[in-house]
């Protein structure tokens, strides 16, 4: 029955699909890249949504959740604010603009050089990181949660194999050969299964503490685990509450503002009344993310009593504990289009900015429409396989795999960030202010996280120990505290990198202020209740904080 389930639930995803893409042209870069330019509210705030939520986050984030309580929702509540912010300054000038990748944008106010620059830097770090952990992560969230090496008959490691095989070749087919309308559209009807399934693991599992209700499942939880509803970390937290006026959201305005994969959606609006709408209405339903990302780790924390050994394992075993087994093939189902949603996201991204910033720009700048989908396609099918290589091999990858992905992505999420608000808020910074800041931030942020801050948490432990003090626990607190946090550590290179382009821009200034052309490709009247919906957005985050503090 569940096997049922899942392949008709997956197969009436696919077939709608189909027939909402089915009069669009995928040959040309409009029609492939950005879904003719044709999306509305619903389909951006579904594709955003499910393009951001996957099992990294799923199981990632209630792993954390598990481990610290509900001050990791800072890495969904503060993404409304990220988004309103997108809405109100970023997404006008986008589509004013008429662009079709960030980079391009780039190009325009700086030079080509720093367009491929930066194109190359997203590239990097989808393959690297992005899309093997997404494969990856997805792969172990189903392999545990319905345990297929003995379904199967094979070993743990030949079933991650398959999982994340499977999951990459479908993943592909949706991304490379039915472009991005396609992508949107499956994301919009996995999102409202997401939602569904997401909220039927924290409704089962209150019931299943409070023995049939969910008042008094939550009563219980509140009165036993006080501490886990708190939501102001500590120095020792994985979101120490300074951050947030830090790295935090520097982090959530790169990630909903300039990631390719993620704002890709809204440059596909028709017009900007609907990207817009589509931001907000996202913003609003995010707000709700810890119900489906953060509360299922802490009501795990109480049934298993804390005792997991490894965090990110606590969600999957939640949902083999409360949800029935009349539900397991829907919720496989909505879970696997979640993992494909974000596999398929990123990998059509990374398709667009190879063919329109990459080959048709170097390596081959006379060619046709038809060929740069052409060849971007087959690059996609390149990264695909080599992501599918590279994710098992994550296996060791440390616990805490949410939290691992962000320190990584701050490599390119910062200098990209730091070159884009610059570019906008200024005229006469020039190119070379750009190149310098892009490639010394990504080199100053991997010496930082990756060579001086294991060098002085290794000395910092060695010198306890001559103390006296052998306590691992002891020990790793004292490492952690021994260098500054990885978002306290963004937030300076911010600082230092936005600095170096002023400097550069006030002693080598462009011989002619950058002015942003209309390009009429969309209507860019602004919604009429942007700044008032925004205003709400914020007052409600602020709100939530204040209750939970």
């Amino acid at each position: 029955m569940a096997l049922v389930t899942f392949l008709a639930f997956t197969i009436l995803v696919a077939v709608i699909s189909y027939f909402a893409t089915r009069k669009t042209d995928e040959h040309s870069s409009e029609g492939y890249f950005l879904g003719g330019r044709s999306l509305t509210a619903g389909v951006i705030a579904g594709s955003l949504l499910l393009t951001n939520l996957s099992t990294e986050q799923i199981v990632g984030l209630n792993g954390q959740a598990y481990s610290e309580g509900i001050l990791v929702m800072a890495w969904e509540t503060l993404a409304a604010l990220a988004m309103v912010i997108t809405a109100l300054f970023l997404l006008p000038r986008y589509l004013k603009g008429g662009i079709t990748t960030v980079p391009q944008f780039l190009e325009d106010r700086y030079d080509t050089m720093t367009k491929t620059i930066t194109s190359a830097l997203f590239l990097s770090g989808y393959v690297i990181v992005l899309l093997p952990i997404v494969l990856y992560s997805g792969a172990l969230a189903i392999v545990t949660m319905f345990e297929l090496p003995e379904v199967l008959g094979v070993s743990h490691t030949v079933a991650l194999w398959l999982c994340v095989w499977g999951l990459g070749i479908i993943g592909s087919i949706y991304a490379i050969f039915g472009g991005l309308k396609a992508v949107a559209v499956s994301d919009t009807i996995n999102a409202i299964g997401l939602l569904i399934g997401g909220l039927l693991i924290p409704y089962f599992g209150l019931k299943y503490i409070g023995d049939g209700s969910i008042g008094q499942g939550m009563s219980t939880l509140f009165a036993s685990l006080p501490e886990k509803f708190n939501s102001i970390g500590d120095r020792n937290a994985s979101v120490p509450f300074s951050t947030i006026f830090t790295g935090m959201m520097l982090v959530q305005l790169f990630y909903w503002g300039t990631n390719q994969a993620i704002i890709q959606r809204a440059l596909a609006a028709k017009d900007l009344r609907e990207g817009q709408k589509g931001l907000l209405l996202a913003a609003f339903i995010k707000i709700l993310g810890p119900l489906i990302v953060v509360l299922p780790g802490i009501i795990a924390f109480y049934i298993f009593k804390g005792e997991l050994e490894i965090p990110d394992q606590a969600y999957p075993m939640l949902v083999s504990t409360v949800l029935p087994v009349g539900l397991v093939g829907f919720f496989a189902a909505v879970l696997f289009g979640a993992i494909l949603s974000s596999f398929n996201s990123a990998l059509n991204s990374s398709v667009t900015l190879f063919g329109l910033d990459i080959y048709k720009e170097h390596m081959n700048p006379d060619a046709t429409e038809r060929q740069v989908v052409k060849y971007g396609k087959a690059f996609g099918v390149f990264l695909a396989f080599l992501s599918m290589f590279i994710a098992p091999l994550i296996a060791n990858a440390p616990a805490g795999l949410f939290g691992y992905l962000q320190e990584i992505n701050g490599c390119y999420s910062i200098p990209i960030l730091t070159i884009i608000i610059v570019g906008y808020l200024t005229k006469k910074v020039p190119a070379l202010a750009a190149k310098v800041s892009i490639i010394l931030g990504a080199i100053l942020y991997a010496v930082s996280q990756f060579i001086l801050q294991p060098s002085i948490a290794s000395r910092a432990t060695s010198a306890a120990r001559e103390n006296g003090i052998t306590d691992q626990l002891q020990l790793d607190e004292i490492a952690k505290l021994s260098y500054p946090h990885f978002l306290h550590v963004m937030a300076i290179l911010f600082v230092l990198n936005v600095i170096i382009m002023l400097v550069i821009g006030r002693f080598k200034p462009r011989t002619v202020p950058f002015q942003l052309d209309y390009t009429n490709q969309v209507d860019v009247t602004p919604y009429k209740y942007v700044k008032e919906v925004g205003i709400a957005i914020a007052i409600i985050v602020i709100g939530i904080y204040i209750y939970f503090s």
